[in-house]
């Protein structure tokens, strides 16, 4: 029988979230895997050096850099570094790896190659900005970074007319008064919203209000620093009245339908009682 010593000591994948600002914030379980990690894969290696000396920590590994551009070209040498036994530890500038930034292509290849992977949770800015800004948030979807030219960015916004969720995403805070302008026009200047900037950090600000406040407070008081926006789910629209649909009934029996029929799919569409919009569409004709 063989010694159990001898087995190979499995690998892994380990995905850690880092402070948005405050290295206090960092976890004692992200302090243990910087010290102790074979290889560190950082998005930007000067930060993780910085972050790594707020907190008296000495990485002893070996420290690739990951970033968007190398992400790809980087997955062999890292998956090999697991299938070899070792722990490597991606981390990024600011909170979770692969929520818009690098993580999730290694994630996957090493899921598909049955190699272990984990998560030491910590920081986000998404859950933060939404915590903050005051709005109802049981329900949201993360949008990532807002389209940067205006044709692209005005047909995301159409897409989040109807959203009954809170929407969560990033912008520059140098495009950040456009895209405000354009979600005033989009969106309607009532949507209630929240502009959060420098999360965690010295100069934090939440700004909240109505997308036309909003936006004019970004015209007249431009945001620095990384932001990060939440927008208040659209509110239900109200059932159209069965009076107000009698002439679209007509139109189809005009056009040479049954008034039952004609009044049974007007009535599905617009989420009516279909007895009640024949029986109208019926007194109307008489």
């Amino acid at each position: 029988m063989d010694d159990a010593s001898d087995s190979p000591v499995p690998g892994r994948l380990v995905l850690a979230a880092t402070p948005l600002g405050d290295s206090r914030d960092a976890s004692p379980r992200l302090r243990a895997a910087l010290a102790t990690a074979d290889v560190v894969a950082a998005e930007d290696t000067r930060r993780l050096r910085s972050l790594a000396a707020a907190l008296d920590v000495t990485v002893r590994g070996r420290v690739v850099s990951h970033y968007d551009a190398v992400e790809v070209a980087r997955l062999p040498g890292l998956l090999a570094e697991v299938r070899a036994g070792r722990t490597v530890l991606v981390v990024t500038d600011a909170g979770m790896p692969a929520v818009s930034d690098p993580g999730y292509r290694l994630v996957a290849a090493a899921a598909a190659e049955g190699l272990s992977v984990s998560c030491l949770p910590g920081p986000s800015a998404v859950t933060t900005a939404l915590v903050l800004s005051g709005l109802p948030v049981e329900r949201f979807c993360f949008e990532g970074f807002a389209p940067r030219r205006d044709g692209q960015r005005r047909r995301w916004l159409a897409t989040l007319r109807a959203e009954p969720r809170a929407v969560v995403f990033f912008e520059s805070p140098h495009r950040l008064a456009e895209t405000l302008a354009a979600a005033v026009e989009v969106l309607g200047p009532a949507r209630e919203a929240a502009v959060c900037r420098e999360l965690t950090k010295k100069y934090e600000e939440v700004r909240r209000g109505t997308l036309a406040e909003l936006a004019g407070g970004a015209v007249d008081e431009p945001v620095r620093g990384e932001v990060t926006v939440v927008l208040a789910g659209a509110a239900p629209e109200a059932a159209p009245s069965v009076d107000s649909l009698v002439d679209a009934v007509h139109e189809r029996v005009a056009a040479g339908e049954r008034l039952k029929d004609a009044s049974a799919a007007v009535a599905a569409a617009a989420g009516v009682p279909k007895r009640e919009l024949y029986n109208a569409a019926l007194a109307a004709r008489e």
